[in-house]
C-alpha cells in the first residue's frame, strides 16, 4: 500500500463509508456475533475497523494483523482502552501460524475490510481465512474486484497487484469452492467495482483444513 492509498484508508471520507454503509450492510447480511465471539481482522490498519467489530458487532475479543508495523502500532493506541479484548500483531494473512499462532477452527467469525485484492496469492489467503474459521463460523468481507482495479484512477493513484484479479462472482465462486456458504448474502456497488457480503462455514465442516 502507498503512501496515496495509506492517507486515503485513514481519510474521514473513507471512515464513513466504513461506518455508516459498509457496516450496517454487513450486520444485515451476516447479523451480529454471540456474546463470546472470537474474531479475527486481516489487515486492521490503525485499528478503525476493529473497533467497529468491537462496538457494532459486539465481538468479545479481537485478534487483529497488519503487514505494515506502522500501522499496527497506530492500531495500538487507539485501541488502549480495550486492553485484553484486543490482540494485535505485525504479520501476514497467508500465514496466520506464525502472526498470531491461530490453530484450525479457531475463530467465530474473520473481517476483511478490503485486504484480500491486496494479495497475490488471493485463494491462499481465503484457505488460511477458511481454515481458522470454526464450523458455523463467518467470514465477513468488503473487497475491491478487478473491475476497479482496471481503472486509470486505481492504475495511476495506487500500488496493487494486477494478474489474476477477481470480479465479485468470481471472489463468491472461491469462496464456496474452498468449502464456505454464500448463497445471495452479498452485494455490489459501482458498477461491480465493490463487493460485500458474508459467508459461513458449515456446521457439519468440522474437519481440519
Amino acid at each position: 500500500m502507498n503512501r496515496v492509498e495509506t492517507a486515503l484508508v485513514n481519510s474521514p471520507p473513507r471512515r464513513a463509508l466504513q461506518r455508516f454503509y459498509e457496516t450496517p450492510t454487513l450486520l444485515r447480511l451476516g447479523g451480529a456475533l454471540s456474546p463470546d465471539a472470537r474474531v479475527l481482522e486481516v489487515g486492521c490498519g490503525a485499528g478503525y475497523g476493529t473497533e467497529l467489530i468491537l462496538r457494532r458487532f459486539a465481538a468479545a475479543r479481537v485478534d487483529a494483523i497488519d503487514l505494515d508495523p506502522a500501522m499496527v502500532t497506530r492500531a495500538k493506541r487507539r485501541l488502549a482502552g480495550y486492553g485484553e479484548r484486543v490482540r494485535l500483531a505485525t504479520g501476514d494473512m497467508t500465514d496466520l501460524r506464525t502472526a498470531l499462532d491461530a490453530e484450525d477452527n479457531s475463530y467465530d467469525a474473520v473481517f476483511d475490510f478490503a485486504i484480500v485484492h491486496h494479495v497475490p496469492d488471493w485463494r491462499a489467503a481465503l484457505a488460511e481465512i477458511v481454515r481458522v474459521l470454526k464450523p458455523g463460523g463467518r467470514f465477513y468481507f468488503d473487497e475491491v474486484t478487478a473491475a476497479a482495479l482496471a481503472t486509470r484512477g486505481y492504475r495511476w493513484l495506487f500500488d496493487h497487484p494486477t494478474e489474476d484479479r477477481f470480479t465479485a462472482s468470481e471472489f463468491v465462486a472461491e469462496l464456496e469452492r474452498q468449502g464456505l456458504q454464500v448463497g445471495s448474502r452479498w452485494r455490489t456497488r459501482v458498477r461491480g467495482h465493490y463487493l460485500l457480503g458474508v459467508a459461513q462455514r458449515p456446521y457439519s465442516d468440522a474437519a481440519p483444513r
